[in-house]
Order: C-alpha cells, then sequence, then structure tokens
C-alpha cells in the first residue's frame, strides 16, 4: 500500500544550509553534508536539496558539492539548482542523484520537461512551483527568480501543462507560507489535489508533525514536506536537525491516514 511521504526540504547558499523566512531573510544552519548524514541515520523517506541562487545568478548546478552529498545519502535524493539543460540533468542522474527539480526553467522553456524526460525518464523529473495567492479572485500565479517575479501563469493551467509534458511530479511551494511554521496552505493544496495526477508535494508552513498530519489526513497519499521543521527546534529556532522515528511515523500515520 502506497504512504504519504515525510520529505525534508535543505536550502542551498554560498555551499552552506540555509533558512528563510517568505524567501527572505536567510539564517545560515550549517553544513548540508552533516545534514545529509544526520538524515540518513533517521533513514527519511526522502530528500530535496535546492541551490536557490544558482538560477538567479546564472550559474551551472554545484556538481562537485552534488556528487558529495549523492555518494552520502542513502535515502532517494533530488536535487534542483541551476538546471536548465537535459545534458545538465542527464550529468546529475550520473552523479547518483534519483530525481532533479526545476522550477524557473520549465517556465522559461516550456519544452524543458519533455527534453529532460526524455533524456533520463519522467520519473525522475520534479517541477517546483513557487505560488502566491492573488489578492482577488482566489487564483494563485506562479512565480520564479527566488519569488521575485511574477509570471502571470496561473497555477492548474501550468500543472496541467507540466503533466501534458511528462513531469514525473510536481511540488508546489507557498512563498506566504515559507518558514512561517504556522501550517500548510490546504487552500492551495486542495485547488491543486484533484487536478495533479502525477505524486504531488505540498511544502511551505509545516511547523509541527500534526500539520503534516492534518495534511495526510485530508489528501491522504501526498509528500509533506518541510524546511523550518526539520532544521529548527523549540519557539526559540534553536538550530536542530531533526526527523522523526519509525514509531513516531507510524503513530503519526495510524492517527491521521485515511485507511
Amino acid at each position: 500500500m502506497l504512504r504519504p511521504r515525510i520529505i525534508p526540504c535543505l536550502l542551498i547558499r554560498n555551499k552552506g544550509l540555509v533558512k528563510t523566512v517568505k524567501f527572505k531573510e536567510s539564517k545560515y544552519i550549517g553544513d548540508p553534508l552533516n545534514a545529509v548524514k544526520i538524515f540518513n541515520e533517521k533513514e527519511v523517506d526522502e530528500l530535496i536539496v535546492i541551490d536557490i541562487d544558482a538560477t538567479t545568478e546564472g550559474r551551472e548546478p554545484d556538481y562537485a558539492l552534488i556528487k558529495k552529498m549523492a555518494l552520502e545519502c542513502r535515502m532517494p535524493f533530488c536535487y534542483g539548482g541551476g538546471i536548465k539543460t537535459a545534458e545538465q540533468a542527464r550529468r546529475i542522474i550520473g552523479l547518483g542523484v534519483e530525481k532533479i527539480a526545476i522550477s524557473s526553467a520549465v517556465i522559461e522553456n516550456p519544452t524543458l520537461v519533455r527534453e529532460i524526460a526524455q533524456e533520463i525518464g519522467s520519473q525522475s523529473v520534479v517541477a517546483v512551483l513557487d505560488v502566491k495567492k492573488r489578492l482577488l479572485g482566489g487564483r494563485y500565479d506562479v512565480w520564479i527568480n527566488n519569488g521575485k517575479k511574477n509570471t502571470g501563469k496561473c497555477l492548474l493551467e501550468t500543472c496541467k501543462e507540466l503533466q501534458d509534458q511528462g513531469v514525473g511530479e510536481i511540488v508546489i511551494n507557498s512563498i506566504d507560507y515559507d518558514g512561517v511554521m504556522k501550517g500548510y496552505n490546504l487552500d492551495v493544496a486542495g485547488k491543486v489535489h484533484d487536478k495533479v495526477h502525477v505524486p504531488l508535494t505540498i511544502l511551505g508552513g509545516a511547523g509541527t508533525i500534526d500539520d503534516v498530519g492534518t495534511l495526510i489526513n485530508k489528501y491522504g497519499v501526498i509528500g509533506a514536506a518541510a524546511g523550518s521543521l526539520f532544521v529548527f527546534k523549540g519557539v526559540y529556532k534553536a538550530v536542530l536537525i531533526n526527523y522523526p522515528s519509525f514509531a513516531e511515523r507510524d503513530s503519526l500515520l495510524d492517527r491521521y491516514f485515511p485507511a
């Protein structure tokens, strides 16, 4: 039986691990390789790592760092940041990464998903969509360049286009919920859940493990990704890499996962 995935999402800036709030106010957390080692010990379901400045700065992916993380990582590993071509994607997969994540590039080049899927397989192509809700009308727009530019593209239409192009998974990241730790954006999850027919992951806002439970209780087999939840502890946000044990995960699913 398929189960929901609970996924730490790590952000890289200048080779260091950081955490942002609403895509701003980045706080240095530590060495990403140390975080990967700890998550190995905790046997996490999957790990997403995103270099948040590679695309905006026009840089190639940091292949040396990716290789180090892939060699260390013992769980399914998804990497994003700076990927603009199918050749880059193939090279990263060759380093031992299971999935590649693309964001701004798929908006600027709509055929990129199909090109990469033909190179490495649809199952390895993840689209990360950073979204904000319009003040009027309730529609969500897709933003790019670290949340600095509104593309004006409708989230639901973009999801359809990506699926038509052969994307293997979609991650919805709510910019205004990023780092706030007050719960997921269930509104956006509800809008996309029945429209997305590939694996779906919701990111942004989780502050407690019960927030994860609330998401999976409402939407069943879904990816619940989080950053702050797994790198901070307590009301003062002391840095502590953490993740629920198998017993805690089983207890969570017993309480929240629809039978």
